[in-house]
């Protein structure tokens, strides 16, 4: 297996963040080269690197297949980082219960139930998307600043407004 950029190899239980462009896919490395990773439509051969298909997909396959098969030619990083938060699980725990769940159809949601959710699941027990939730913070941060630049307008509105209103009926 080739090393990763930071010359690393993945050990058992192990999380696989794969940069796909416009979001990031997960895996769970389960040993000799394997990896488990919950696969919604755009994460079938041929797909290409489009997402949208996850978007409205509401089943998704749980796979096992080789980590250069997943990453393809996309930059990968083994991100565990969540084991500041959280006690990892025992790796053979980890393993054992990723490949148990291979071949099984699981509900799928981008927002509540996604490949990093999944991966998260395995290896911390609580499914958590960092993702999901930067691109809620961000969906936020429009949104109050679209309030605060609405209220900015309104407020210059009702001030200088009311100020042209009154030099006009002087």
């Amino acid at each position: 297996m080739a090393p990763t950029l930071y010359d690393e190899k993945p050990e058992p239980g192990d999380l696989i963040e794969i940069f796909r462009g416009s979001y990031q896919h997960w895996a769970v490395y389960v040993g000799d080269g394997f990896v488990v990773h919950l696969a919604p439509p755009s994460e079938v051969p041929g797909a290409g690197a489009s997402s949208m298909m996850s978007i409205v997909a509401e089943k998704a396959l749980v796979k096992k297949e080789e980590l250069w098969d997943v990453v393809e030619t996309h930059h990968w990083v083994i991100n565990n980082s969540l084991d500041e938060k959280y006690e990892p699980r025992q790796d053979g725990v980890i393993v054992r219960e990723a490949c148990a769940l291979v071949g099984e159809e699981l509900p799928y949601c981008i927002f509540r139930g996604n490949c990093e959710h999944f991966a998260n699941e395995m290896r911390y027990g609580r499914a958590e998307s960092r993702q999901v939730r930067k691109a809620g913070e961000a969906v936020v941060a429009v949104g109050v600043a679209a309030m605060v630049g609405l209220g900015v307008v309104a407020l210059a509105g009702v001030l200088f407004g009311s100020s042209r209103k009154n030099k006009n009926t002087e």
